[in-house]
């Protein structure tokens, strides 16, 4: 392989030489070898023709595909336009909180951190929704269709987080220093907004209607119809779940 002495290629030929050295370490691939022979691939495949087994994926998959339909309905797409859809729609999903973590203090697992390390970021752009459909140019074309799917699902998934039992049926009150999902309708694709509880505020009557939040950018009072409470990893239901391989 010939080239200039640019830095860019120099830093190229340093890095393929330390992987060649790292492949080439018997320490490295003894370690590898242990690894895996102690962790090992546990593979279960739920039975044919019963989609509803694995709840958990299909549930994603059938937001994507929902929103996908309500929001392109008949419109063609190029197969760049539908690759940059799909590939931002796969990181807004992914992008949605699953528990709270004790390990910052506004901190959560979402499925980003378990495939790349750490929450996905986008780059937000202007509201599009009230520009007519025959001014927007290429590329606005394929942002409007994803800021409406998320206006759409990210409401349904907050809503999930935050069930409304039957009124006879009482539900734990939020407790200072937990972490709750703040619902707010004017935030970009994969931007959530999470605080922690500080205080909580009754009412006249004793029960719980406001918090006194702490969010990462500074601190606010929201009532309690306005946040979902996040789950911790230490829940019940989470346990059973991951037992099971989902």
């Amino acid at each position: 392989m010939f080239s200039d002495n640019g830095r860019n290629f120099v830093g190229a030929k340093r890095s393929l030489n330390e992987m060649e050295q790292l492949v080439q370490s018997q320490l490295h691939n003894n370690k590898i070898a242990e690894a895996v022979s102690i962790e090992g691939i546990n593979w279960q495949f739920i039975p044919p023709h019963a989609p509803h087994w694995g709840g958990k994926w299909e549930s994603a998959v059938r937001s994507v595909k929902l929103h996908l339909h309500r929001v392109i309905g008949h419109a063609v797409l190029t197969f760049e336009q539908m690759h940059t859809l799909l590939t931002q729609v796969e990181a807004v999903i992914n992008s949605r909180p699953l528990c709270a973590t004790s390990d910052t203090d506004v901190g959560y697992l979402s499925p980003a951190h378990m495939l790349i390390g750490r929450p996905y970021t986008t780059v937000p752009d202007g509201d599009l929704d009230q520009v007519p459909a025959n001014r927007l140019d290429y590329w606005q074309q394929s942002q409007a269709m994803l800021q409406g799917i998320w206006k759409r699902w990210h409401l349904e998934y907050r809503t999930s987080l935050q069930q409304r039992p039957k009124w006879l049926m009482k539900s734990a009150n939020p407790k200072p220093d937990d972490l709750v999902l703040v619902k707010d309708s004017h935030t970009p694709p994969a931007s959530w907004i999470l605080a922690r509880i500080i205080e909580t505020i009754p009412g006249p009557d004793g029960l719980l209607r406001a918090l006194k939040l702490k969010t990462a950018t500074g601190e606010m009072t929201r009532p309690i119809t306005k946040v979902a409470p996040l789950p911790v990893s230490e829940t019940l239901f989470q346990g059973p779940l991951l037992r099971n391989g989902c």
